[in-house]
C-alpha cells in the first residue's frame, strides 16, 4: 500500500464494504506468510497495517504509536504473546480490540485468560471472518454505521513469503539444535503449516512438539524436519 493511498484511507469513515477504514492494526508475528494474509485481509478492509515480527519490535511500535487493532501471534522468538496481550490489556489507555492468533487452538485460553477480546485460529484467510472478530469486539462508535454483507472471498498470501518462512527455518536449524531451538522449531513449523495447509509439515511439527513435550530424544524428528523444510525450498526453487 502506497504512503498516498494510506493516508487517503485513514481520513475515510467506515463503510459496508471497507469496515476498518481509518484503523491501524498492528500484527506482531514472525512468520512472513502469516503476517501476509494479514495485510491482505487488512487491504480489503481499509485497514493501514504496522508489522512486529517480535516482542521487542512491538514495544518499539507502540512507544510511537497507538493502533486500533493489534493481533499478536502466542508463540515469538523472544517471548510469549500472552505476555504482550497482558501488558495491552493492563494499559490505563487500552488498545479498542487485541486479538490473539495460533495455529495451535489450545493456545486460545491463554489468549482470553490474558485479557485478549478474541483469537484467530490460523489459517487467517477468510475477510468475513477476519472483519467480524475485528468487529464484533470494536467499541461500536467506531465501527460502520451501515449494515453490512459478510464477504465470501478467500485470500491467498504471496508464494515467496511461504518461501522465505521456509528459509528462516532452515536457517536457524542450521545454525544448531538446541532445546529452546526445537521448541521455537515445533512452534513456528506449525503455525506455518496451518497457514499453507501443508499437512506434511503439521505432522512433522506435532511429532517434534510432542517428543520435546514428553522428553524423548528428538534426533530423528529434527532430521525429519530437516528433510521436509529443505525439500519444500527445493521444489518451490523449481517452480
Amino acid at each position: 500500500m502506497s504512503d498516498e493511498l494510506e493516508a487517503f484511507m485513514m481520513t475515510q469513515p467506515p463503510t459496508a464494504e471497507r469496515p476498518l477504514n481509518g484503523m491501524t492494526v498492528l500484527v506482531v508475528e514472525d512468520s512472513r506468510f502469516a503476517s501476509e494474509a494479514i495485510r491482505l485481509l487488512c487491504l480489503r478492509s481499509g485497514a493501514r497495517i504496522r508489522r512486529a515480527d517480535n516482542l521487542a519490535a512491538a514495544h518499539r511500535h507502540l512507544r510511537v504509536y497507538r493502533p486500533t487493532v493489534v493481533i499478536v501471534d502466542m508463540g515469538l522468538p523472544d517471548g510469549f504473546g500472552a505476555d504482550l496481550i497482558e501488558e495491552l490489556s493492563g494499559d490505563a489507555i487500552r488498545v479498542p480490540v487485541i486479538l490473539g492468533m495460533s495455529g495451535d487452538a489450545g493456545t486460545r485460553d491463554a489468549a482470553l485468560d490474558a485479557g485478549a477480546d478474541g483469537f484467530l485460529e490460523k489459517p487467517v484467510e477468510r475477510l468475513a471472518a477476519f472483519q467480524q472478530a475485528i468487529l464484533s469486539v470494536l467499541p461500536h462508535q467506531e465501527g460502520p454505521a451501515t449494515p453490512r454483507t459478510l464477504p465470501n472471498d478467500v485470500i491467498a498470501p504471496d508464494a515467496l513469503a511461504l518461501q522465505d518462512d521456509l528459509s528462516h527455518l532452515a536457517q536457524i536449524m542450521r545454525a544448531g539444535d538446541d532445546d529452546a531451538t526445537q521448541d521455537y522449531v515445533a512452534q513456528f513449523l506449525g503455525g506455518l503449516a496451518c497457514s499453507a495447509h501443508d499437512q506434511g509439515l503439521a505432522t512433522a511439527a506435532k511429532r517434534l512438539a510432542a517428543a520435546r513435550h514428553a522428553g524423548r530424544s528428538t534426533g530423528a524428528d529434527m532430521a525429519h524436519v530437516t528433510h521436509l523444510v529443505e525439500g519444500r525450498l527445493k521444489e518451490r526453487r523449481h517452480l
